[in-house]
């Protein structure tokens, strides 16, 4: 068992670290390259050009190292189909902006239709042909789980789809994304260790590549991951947590996610109600300490400490 950890974790970690100096070229010579919003801090126009879609890196560590594991370990295909599933949507959007240079990428209401579709087929396969339950685990309180009947499907949409976009919203410093949910990884993968849950190799996995995307992806990045990463992991995010029956961690593990999705909420909902007035200096929230005067890899430093005393204090709160 410990053999096959330390695989799951090495083997993803040293396939992104290969890739990684022919993919980033190859993605220089597509042109695929960012284009930042005037409107956004200053020092973030220096990043026009640097290529995007590296979140492919991620997935084919992922999926490669995946595979080795499925076999004695089936309980990780949901797990890979989620993670797959919005990545694929990301990659479409990405190549769509970058590639054909239609720089809306998917139109709302198609991102959201796929979204949707792509929880519809995770929630059968769920129910299906699992015997994993969607009563959610109460942290802190042993043995005590929140069973919600007919909810528990809608409340599945909602977890899911709000996480995938909490951590695409989470994507917008060098290896902030990357830097936070490697913690969320490494906190699934103990306790899925601990349980015995069967789900650890691809926990394992998306821990190791995202440390070997991490090399890259670190101010200054040279590569970004795209809505293919972001909105990959956020799929990943939501699985890991079903299968371990722990969706309402996410708030705890997954606080980052949650504050930049509703600071977004809440600069949207208070312009449109004030005619122009703001809450935050820009949305989402890491940009606002940005404009506040914190460095890029001030706010980086600290998300990342503020995820890793979650992740404890979440750990607590599981035995």
């Amino acid at each position: 068992m410990n053999t096959k950890i330390l695989l799951s974790v090495i083997m993803p970690f040293l396939i992104s670290v290969a890739l990684g100096p022919v993919v980033i070229p190859f993605l220089r010579r597509l042109k695929v390259g960012q284009t930042v919003r005037e409107e956004g801090p200053e020092s973030h126009l220096k990043k026009n050009g640097t290529p995007t879609m590296g979140g492919i890196l991620i997935l084919i560590s992922v999926v490669a190292a995946s595979l080795v594991f499925v076999k004695d370990y089936p309980k990780i295909i949901p797990v890979l189909f989620l993670t797959l599933g919005f990545g694929m949507i990301g990659f479409l959007d990405d190549y769509i902006k970058v590639v054909l240079k239609r720089s809306m990428g998917l139109r709302p209401w198609q991102k959201f239709a796929l979204q949707i579709v792509v929880t519809g087929v995770f929630a059968f396969y769920l129910m299906r042909w699992t015997d994993v339950s969607l009563a959610m685990k109460v942290p802190f309180l042993d043995g005590v789980y929140l069973d919600f009947g007919a909810l528990n499907i809608p409340i599945l949409f909602f977890v899911v789809i709000g996480t995938v976009n909490g951590t695409n919203f989470t994507d917008g410093l060098d290896g902030l994304a990357s830097s936070v949910t490697v913690l969320v990884a490494t906190f699934f993968s103990v306790v899925a260790i601990g349980t015995g849950s069967g789900i650890e190799p691809v926990t394992c996995a998306v821990a190791g590549a995202l440390m070997g995307f991490l090399l890259f992806n670190v101010y200054p990045a040279s590569v970004f991951m795209g809505d293919t990463g972001s909105l990959a992991l956020g799929g990943f995010v939501a699985a890991s947590a079903y299968m371990l029956q722990m969706p309402l961690y996410i708030v705890i593990v997954g606080f980052i996610y949650l504050i930049e999705v509703v600071s977004v909420i809440l600069q949207v909902s208070y312009f449109k109600l004030t005619g122009g007035k703001r809450i935050f200096r820009m949305a989402p929230i890491h940009h606002h300490f940005e404009l506040g005067g914190w460095s890029e890899t001030r706010v980086v430093a600290v998300f990342s400490i503020v995820t890793a005393l979650l992740c404890l204090v979440a750990l607590a709160g599981v035995w």
